[in-house]
């Protein structure tokens, strides 16, 4: 009876060793939007729209379908010295600003004048937010920290870990950028967290060399491209509530996909992930992230 159970176990053995494993492969969901050139949301895509790659090797859209997962969105405000002149319509516009979102955002609120400083904690409740509104005013003698303020908010997205986050900046060109860390390693942390980046820079661009400044520019340019978010130059400080009205009825109304694909097991991490979709002049939000995201 124990030979012919022992048998029986190798035999089974035997059998499960030439049977193919079904941990060859796994999927991943990516949440996204997609929008045109106007910013307008763009509906009805199929996985067949979309094309994922991971460190540039296509993988294989499995299905594509309405994202449920609400935003995590981080305001951070210009409150430099440099800021003065802005800060006024930066209060009249935010509160609008908030009030578009969907209520199942949840909203912090932020300023880097001086140094990184919370003004609200991640919450649905417009009204607290509007509150911290009231709390911007400019700092005197302080310079801006707009890349410190970044990384902060991303690091507290990629602890949260948020399906969709987003981070929106309102900085003024003019003034002096005082960051500790540099554009390339504000970039990665920016693509660790997922988040798409929309700046509205206030003022005529800074024609400055400086390196603190050509970093923030960088920055600014490859942050916004990388993740697919909006870059508006504010040449008066008199356009931010209507351009703040713009980005929150592109938010309001934007389309989230749940984008799924196979995701083949490897001895070595992919460290990129990027979606794109095959129709031209379509943006998709974000488009370019850390693959552990």
């Amino acid at each position: 009876m124990i030979h012919a159970l022992v048998a029986c176990l190798l035999a089974l053995s035997f059998a499960a060793a030439q049977t193919p494993q079904a941990t060859d492969s796994r999927t991943r969901d990516l949440h996204v939007s997609v929008v045109d050139a106007g910013g307008r949301p763009v509906p009805g895509l199929t996985a067949e729209d979309f094309v994922v790659k991971e460190d540039g090797t296509q993988r294989e859209v499995l299905k594509v379908g309405p994202s449920t997962a609400p935003m995590t969105i981080s305001i951070l405000v210009d409150d430099s010295q440099a800021a003065q002149p802005a800060i006024q319509q930066i209060r009249n516009g935010l509160p609008d600003f908030i009030t578009a979102l969907p209520d199942t955002a949840e909203v912090a609120l932020a300023t880097f004048g001086e140094r990184p400083t919370p003004l609200v904690e991640y919450t649905t409740s417009k009204e607290v937010v509007k509150r911290g509104v009231n709390k911007i005013f400019s700092r005197q003698g302080s310079g801006a920290y707009m890349q410190d303020a970044v990384v902060d908010a991303s690091k507290g997205m990629q602890k949260r870990n948020v399906a969709r986050p987003i981070i929106v900046v309102l900085t003024v060109e003019e003034g002096v950028e005082f960051s500790n860390i540099r554009h390339d390693a504000a970039l990665k942390e920016l693509q660790k967290s997922g988040a798409v980046l929309h700046i509205l820079a206030i003022g005529q661009p800074n024609p400055s060399q400086e390196d603190e400044m050509r970093s923030r520019q960088i920055f600014i340019a490859e942050g916004t491209r990388q993740t697919g978010g909006r870059r508006d130059q504010l040449l008066s400080e008199m356009a931010i509530p209507e351009k703040l009205k713009q980005l929150a009825e592109e938010l309001k109304n934007a389309t989230p996909y749940q984008v799924t694909y196979a995701r083949p097991e490897r001895l070595i991490p992919a460290e990129m992930v990027e979606v794109s979709v095959k129709r031209p002049g379509l943006r998709v939000q974000p488009a370019k992230r850390a693959a552990g995201r």
